[in-house]
């Protein structure tokens, strides 16, 4: 199993959980789109397509923010899981909300509302400035989703100071150990 680190709006820098986890895990990969700093939907899809050929078989996304409406994106378009075995979503942005970024309003904006064809879990922080409780609780729930409050950590990035994040690693490995049967994620 490999996990590809799918980071939201600008990548994520250096002091990011997910820059800190690509570091310490040696089967994790990076995806990689031209469009960071404007999310150009298609070569966000492209970029994914790209790093889920790169990685080894079966693959763990681990997507935060504009990155968690970019596999919904995904999974609009493909009806079935492919090589992804999992998805970890941490932080997924209203994008109708006041603070989502104008850059990636264009593509991203109108997510499709299906069930994902593979397990899923979205975690969210109930202070994150980019969407409500409610929100990322409906996001998960019209995909088929788990969901857990993991509290007051704000957007869950570098500025929620979660250094390494160790509590999400220790999330990410009891759900995918979970993973055993499609569908049936604890």
């Amino acid at each position: 199993m490999s996990f590809l680190i799918v980071p939201g709006f600008g990548g994520s820098g250096a002091a990011h959980w997910q820059s800190r986890w690509e570091a310490r895990m040696e089967d994790a990969t990076r995806f990689t789109p031209a469009s960071w700093d404007r999310p150009d939907l298609e070569d966000w899809l492209s970029a994914l397509e790209r790093g889920l050929e790169q990685a080894e078989s079966p693959v763990v996304l681990v997507a935060h923010s504009l990155a968690c409406l970019l596999t919904a994106h995904w999974a609009g378009r493909h009806g079935e899981a492919g090589r992804i075995a999992a998805a970890l979503l941490v932080a997924p942005p209203d994008p109708q909300g006041f603070a989502f970024p104008r850059e990636a309003s264009a593509g991203f904006r109108d997510v499709p509302r299906v069930a994902f064809p593979f397990p899923a879990l979205v975690l969210a922080s109930s202070n994150d400035p980019y969407a409500s409780l409610a929100f990322a609780q409906d996001f998960a729930q019209a995909r088929g989703a788990g969901f857990l409050d993991i509290g007051p950590c704000g957007h869950i990035n570098a500025e929620s100071g979660l250094g390494d994040w160790d509590e999400g690693r220790r999330l990410l490995a009891a759900f995918v150990a979970g993973c055993g049967q499609p569908r049936v994620c604890v």
